[in-house]
């Protein structure tokens, strides 16, 4: 019995099974930001993988123990937007804290459950099967129930230096958690073969080097090209703490904080964060949303900002952000504006109210409720770009971009991360940034309330950004793009998905026929 035999055979005993798995899945938020070591997931990948094999009786509950540990680690700031922000008593706020996590690791299970359908050799169903099953049940993971797509495989590859990122534009992050997974799945099966299989072994190495050419080949593709045009742009910071936020006495300090930012720069195009004027605009006071538009005017600048409104009907509200290069103090109420469609469940919009409300009365949390803005809005003209907007938790679903980005020059997201005090959460939304920019070939650029304000080029790479949780201003040079990825071109990940469960489905009759 040779070394790696010996610890296996460790590996399989109780003792340390359990605890394996548990480190494994808790070093996972090292693969994404702020850590970006994305060689590290096919490897965890592959670990998990080998461990379902070195216990099969137990691969479900592995791999929704994996998941488990694994979104908890890196979802941890829900405990900070629930008690630290929103007052929320820890007697609810930890079980709710684990209630997500432990419904997101249902998918990874899933997958594992699905696989023990398919009688096929070892090498078809970790190498293929394992891999096209995980990125379904993720797929399924950001659509149903309105989706969470924070912690897929793929976004551990939105770094500079990663191969993989390289799938992103030819057919989204689903194509790049693929990628991911079939790395680390063709690992295991180099890695791991009994002697007399080279044959076996030699396929996965080829199939590796492949995989990381084309992505890097494709990294290196320019998709889309500059329009011919440039502009400069200012992003807000005003960094105002969440729990003072929508405070009345905290009304006047906030606006002139942002009337300040505005007024000391001349960039073409000035952003300001989500909310960052914390009351309905219908309820403003009288002449401020001139003095505004006003100040930008005076320096040149097509201004942009992050306020809540009333709808039409004056029922409801809307999270929107409001395009001031045009503003008309004749008709105040005619103004462009992007309201937010995909809303945030549970803190945006109240799912089965007649059970949530009791907790929504527990904590500070104004503006709970808010109503959808539609799809495909159209992006605003500002200066010399047209420039296609969505407001923070939507940076998570590229698909429901494409169709604005497809008439937009410049995307512009804008955010308050807030509510997540100084965690991860700011930089892990960045990361989706980057992986909207790689997908839609186009600069990104990020105005946020406390971080991660910054600009991202159509490679995905963070141009410039500034600190979190201070009062600054980010300044800096963008181009505007034209034309479509591979991606944008194909609509989205359905026909991705498709194409996978039909692949899926072949291998599972296959199997049944070879049985």
């Amino acid at each position: 019995m040779n070394l790696i035999q010996k610890t296996e055979s460790l590996f399989q005993k109780p003792l340390f099974y359990w605890p394996l798995v548990v480190v494994i899945a808790a070093a996972t938020p090292l693969t994404f930001a702020p850590y970006y070591h994305f060689w590290l997931m096919p490897l965890l990948f592959g670990a998990l993988i080998r461990l379902t094999e070195l216990r099969p009786q137990y691969t479900v509950r592995t791999a929704y123990l994996f998941g488990l540990i694994a979104y908890t680690t890196q979802f941890y700031w829900i405990y900070t937007a629930l008690h630290t922000v929103s007052g929320l008593p820890n007697l609810y706020a930890v079980p709710l804290t684990f209630l997500l996590p432990a419904f997101l690791a249902l998918y990874p299970a899933a997958a594992f459950w699905l696989l023990k359908k398919f009688t096929l050799s070892r090498a078809w169903r970790i190498g293929l099967a394992l891999p096209i099953l995980w990125t379904l049940t993720e797929f399924a993971r950001e659509r149903l129930l309105t989706g969470f797509a924070w912690g897929a495989l793929g976004y551990s590859q939105i770094a500079d230096s990663s191969p993989l990122a390289g799938f992103a534009p030819l057919g989204g992050i689903h194509l790049v958690t693929l990628a991911t997974a079939f790395a680390g799945a063709w690992l295991v099966l180099l890695a791991d073969q009994p002697q007399g299989r080279l044959k076996e072994r030699i396929t996965a190495a080829v199939a590796l080097i492949v995989l990381f050419a084309v992505g890097y080949v494709a990294r290196q593709t320019d998709f889309t090209r500059p329009d011919g045009s440039t502009a400069t742009v200012a992003l807000a910071q005003g960094n105002i703490p969440q729990a003072l936020k929508w405070s009345p006495e905290q009304f006047y300090p906030t606006v002139n904080r942002y009337y300040g930012q505005i007024a000391a720069t001349q960039a073409d195009i000035v952003i300001l964060p989500e909310t960052a004027i914390p009351l309905m605009r219908q309820d403003l006071p009288l002449g401020l949303i001139d003095q505004f538009a006003a100040q930008a005017r005076l320096n040149g600048s097509a201004l942009a900002v992050g306020i809540s409104q009333y709808t039409s009907d004056g029922q409801n509200y809307e999270n929107a952000v409001i395009n001031l290069a045009e503003y008309n103090p004749a008709a105040p109420d005619d103004v462009p504006y992007y309201a937010k469609n995909h809303l945030v469940p549970f803190g945006e919009y109240k799912p089965l109210p007649w059970l949530t409300e009791p907790l929504y009365r527990l904590m500070n949390m104004p503006l709970s409720d808010f109503q959808r803005g539609g799809s495909a809005q159209k992006p605003f003209q500002m200066a010399n770009q047209k420039v296609a907007f969505n407001i923070c938790y939507e940076d998570g679903f590229g698909d429901e971009l494409i169709a604005s980005a497809k008439q937009a020059s410049l995307l512009a997201n804008a955010s308050n991360m807030a509510w997540y005090g100084e965690s991860n959460a700011m930089f892990q939304h960045l990361q989706q940034s980057q992986a909207r920019a790689l997908e839609l070939g186009r600069y990104m650029v990020r105005a946020t309330n406390t971080g991660a304000t910054a600009i991202v080029d159509p490679k995905g790479r963070v141009v410039d950004s500034i600190e979190p949780d201070i009062d600054a201003v980010l300044e800096g040079t963008i181009e505007g793009y034209e034309g479509e990825t591979p991606y944008m071109k194909l609509g989205g990940s359905w026909p991705l998905v498709i194409l996978l469960t039909f692949v899926a489905a072949a291998l599972w009759l296959s199997g049944r026929r070879r049985r």
